[in-house]
């Protein structure tokens, strides 16, 4: 079987980070976050990160895709040019890409996600609901799973996320 690069995408505290740390650990996938590598990049080597951290992310996924190792991939992925990215990888290190949108479509409920949410990556500075409304983000233009964590719990968006998983596969591999 080919391995598996899971392209997680969506605005913050939509969910998505929860989503793909329980995908990771029941795909016995490499998880990489974008935000971990970008604190890291701006800690270690004091500059203003751009796309780098994108970058470094593609090339760690290829060398563990290219060892048969099935990837997750979490960042907010806004814009197409980042979306291509993570599929030329995949295609790159022959493996399967499945996308994942996960967003969170009452404001209210993603609000009060923003105001109340953890910080997890140190040092790292989170957005303002302010910052997430004004934040360039692409329509979809390409086929992709779309989980609304909306009323939901984790356990029911990942229940969700898993039955579609299942079909995806099923067709796909």
């Amino acid at each position: 079987m080919k391995p598996i690069l899971f392209i997680l995408s969506g605005l913050p505290a939509s969910g998505k980070s929860t989503l793909a740390k329980l995908i990771a650990k029941k795909y016995n996938s490499v998880y990489l976050r974008i935000d971990t590598l970008e604190q890291g990049l701006r800690d270690l080597c004091n500059f203003d990160v751009q796309g780098e951290g994108y970058r470094l992310a593609y090339r760690i996924a290829i060398d563990n895709l290219k060892l048969g190792q099935n990837v997750v991939s979490d960042s907010c992925n806004p814009i197409n040019l980042t979306r291509k990215g993570w599929e030329e990888i995949a295609i790159e290190s022959d493996s399967v890409f499945v996308n994942i949108e996960i967003v969170c479509s009452d404001k209210i409920e993603h609000r009060k996600r923003v105001e109340k949410r953890k910080n997890e990556v140190k040092g790292l500075i989170l957005p303002t609901w302010q910052e997430i409304e004004n934040r360039e983000y692409h329509p979809w233009q390409s086929d992709r799973i779309m989980i609304d964590t909306t009323n939901k719990s984790i356990e029911e968006s990942f229940a969700e996320l898993s039955r579609y998983l299942a079909t995806f596969f099923t067709h796909s591999i």
